[in-house]
């Protein structure tokens, strides 16, 4: 009986090796190759057409066109593919459309502004200032050099600050004081920039008065928002270091300063590069601090420390709100400075790539 068991179980373990079960391997037809984008289109024309053509609008329309089209594409595929590939279709729309849902607002942005701002995208925007213009004409020559000299100069101060304080708490911070900082640090990453705007104020108020307004003010109020910006990114990318690199350092008799300083940091350096330029576009077009600490001016004023500055983002909201008579040509200025702005971070986005690329290791 025992023999008869065991050629039994055999018998079934050669069946299931040699021809599984037919539900397990039963092929299943793929849909062609065009069937995703005609039923689309499809749902397109009736769905998102009828709704136009009963007066709704556009997005009740493209709303109801996804919907069904999740729905039929979910029923098609499950009926010819299965159920899996019905799921996989299904989740694959939904990701889709939530990206879709979240690029719409900046497309949106960018489209309003180019669209708004290209009339005045001319030269003399870049080359004259605003001193002496009262309607047409005119630039913003003396904000570009504001910003420029601003942000700059907040640079100089935060990202030493920020990278000296990433590798103490990567390094060094493993008491109380390291907590201590961690905590600040992340107090700092959620303050609103208008308070910053305001704390620079209040500092310098109290040495030169309550009326003060210099550059050197937005500086300081910009490197409230920056430090954490550069801490934070540069603390991660230090984190990431394999322990390895700097154990086989110290077996060398390598001191840990110079570990840090020839090994951990040239390792990250592409990193930390790419982090510091997308914390200089974080503060670049920041408005608030920049209203309250440095003001604006009409004519150009490159010393920081004395008076008044123009930058691009007061520039556009004063343009904005405030505009002279006709208010067209302040309307446009507005726009165009605003388009400039853009075009800058997205510059200096596309340059923390490249700079991430060019210092990244050597992998070959």
């Amino acid at each position: 009986m025992s023999t008869g068991i065991g050629n039994a179980r055999r018998e079934a373990d050669t069946e299931l090796a040699t021809g599984p079960l037919p539900s397990i391997t039963s092929p299943v037809r793929p849909l062609p190759d065009g069937s995703p984008w005609g039923i689309l289109g499809t749902t397109a024309v009736v769905v998102g057409g009828g709704t136009l053509l009963l007066g709704h609008g556009v997005g009740l329309a493209v709303t109801l066109t996804a919907v069904v089209y999740a729905a039929a594409m979910y029923g098609v595929a499950r009926v010819v593919e299965g159920p899996r590939k019905a799921m996989d279709r299904l989740v694959t729309i939904l990701v889709t459309a939530a990206f879709l849902v979240a690029l719409a607002p900046l497309v949106s942005v960018v489209a309003t502004v180019v669209a708004n701002g290209v009339a005045r995208f001319d030269v003399e925007f870049f080359t004259y200032s605003m001193r002496g213009v009262v309607g047409a004409g005119g630039g913003a020559y003396h904000a570009v050099l504001g910003t420029l000299i601003i942000t700059a100069i907040a640079a100089v101060l935060s990202i030493p600050v920020g990278l000296l304080t990433a590798v103490y708490l990567v390094e060094y911070g493993r008491g109380k004081l390291g907590r201590a900082i961690t905590f600040f640090v992340d107090v700092m990453t959620g303050v609103p920039s208008i308070v910053a705007g305001l704390f620079a104020f209040a500092l310098f108020a109290l040495f030169f008065g309550p009326g003060v307004r210099m550059g050197f003010m937005g500086s300081v109020a910009l490197c409230v928002l920056m430090i954490p910006v550069v801490v934070r990114s540069t603390e991660e990318l230090l984190k990431i270091v394999p322990n390895e690199l700097r154990e086989a350092a110290y077996a060398l008799g390598v001191p840990k300063w110079r570990t840090i300083t020839k090994v951990v940091i040239p390792t990250s350096v592409a990193g930390i590069a790419s982090g510091v330029t997308l914390a200089i576009a974080r503060v670049v077009g920041e408005t608030a601090p920049l209203l309250i600490a440095v003001g604006i001016t009409t004519g150009v004023n490159l010393n920081p420390f004395d008076g008044r500055m123009a930058t691009l983002p007061v520039f556009s909201y004063y343009s904005y709100v405030a505009p002279g008579v006709p208010r067209e040509p302040f309307l446009d200025r507005a726009w165009t400075a605003a388009l400039v702005l853009i075009i800058l971070v997205m510059a200096l986005n596309l340059l923390a790539r490249l700079v991430a690329r060019a210092f990244a290791p050597k992998t070959n």
